[in-house]
């Protein structure tokens, strides 16, 4: 995969806020039920921030797991990325805000914004830089607070979203395990598939802006699904062939926690067995950047991951974006 140095995920970390938000507390809140969201979307309840959590505290809290866990130093992290479809700020970059809480010396930060891709575009950029040999340490943080973008009164979208972050070291690789592999792709003629109309320079914010709701999720549901099935599932199987890797060859797959109903559709596209699915939306939601690594974490700490797994990683997001990485676990 890389013209130079190997590359590794050294550890994995998560953190979600305390705060639960069942599909029993959304009936008081919107026309809906616990029966439609879950035949719908297989979530039943999901997290949610404390007002004065932003994205940089979730990603914080969720770094320092992962930098206990990995066996380097905090000096030595030279990279922060942060994948966030809400920033802290316009500016400065969330990463700085990361970096800051825990105390990273003189680390390069930006953020990277791939909607609910943003994670593995973040692994992938930083692969890149430990394997040219550019740097040793990086840390990809990838989080968002989504129910501060939601219309409350969408029953469409306001049951879908969570609060949620994870965070991932990025070394030189070890042995034979390491990341094999990425195929990443995007396409803007999808943009208006999932935006948010309003906050940015296109339309700054204005008391029109915020009376019409445009400053929360927009989403054509029916055309996110179709796309997210076909792109992901094109992506993983484009991967799996260039690596010459097969569907038996994959110990688990751990894809963006979207919709059940799109994961179960990509899995039967693929040939995944059941068994090698690794869920936890029903729990948390669509939680965007931290989808994969709170689903990632969550199958490291109950030891369903052994050395030497590979491990296939898809997701799509706003942009259009998707992807996939296919890596072989060596923690």
């Amino acid at each position: 995969m890389f013209n130079g140095r190997s590359v590794s995920v050294a550890s994995i970390g998560a953190y979600a806020p305390e705060k639960r938000l069942t599909n029993f507390d959304l009936e008081k809140i919107v026309n809906t039920s616990d029966e439609w969201i879950t035949s719908r979307s297989g979530i039943k309840e999901r997290r949610v921030a404390e007002p004065d959590c932003a994205s940089s505290d979730l990603m914080a809290k969720a770094a320092r797991v992962a930098l206990e866990r990995s066996g380097v130093e905090s000096s030595s992290i030279q990279m922060v990325i942060a994948c966030t479809a809400t920033p802290d700020m316009l500016f400065p970059p969330t990463a700085c805000l990361v970096q800051q809480k825990l105390g990273l010396p003189e680390a390069v930060c930006f953020d990277l914004e791939a909607g609910c891709s943003g994670f593995l575009y973040g692994v992938s950029v930083a692969s890149q830089f430990v394997a040219t040999g550019s740097m040793n340490n990086i840390l990809v943080v990838g989080g968002d607070v989504l129910t501060r973008i939601v219309n409350w009164e969408d029953r469409n979208t306001c049951v879908l979203f969570g609060d949620g972050a994870g965070a991932a070291v990025i070394t030189p690789g070890k042995g034979e395990s390491g990341i094999m592999g990425f195929n990443l792709n995007a396409d803007g003629n999808l943009w208006r598939t999932l935006f948010m109309p309003a906050g940015g320079s296109k339309i700054p914010a204005s008391e029109e802006s915020v009376k019409n709701k445009l400053h929360t999720v927009s989403m054509e549901g029916k055309e996110v699904f179709r796309h997210a099935v076909t792109k992901m599932s094109e992506s993983a199987s484009a991967l799996m062939s260039r690596l010459g890797i097969t569907v038996d060859d994959i110990s688990h797959y751990i894809p963006h926690q979207a919709n059940v109903r799109i994961i179960e559709s990509v899995a039967k596209r693929l040939g995944v067995p059941e068994e090698k699915v690794v869920l936890n939306l029903d729990r948390y939601g669509n939680t965007s950047c931290g989808s994969i690594p709170l689903a990632w974490n969550e199958a490291f700490e109950t030891g369903r991951l052994k050395k030497g797994d590979i491990l296939l990683f898809t997701a799509a997001g706003a942009g259009l974006t998707w992807g996939s990485m296919i890596l072989r676990w060596g923690v």
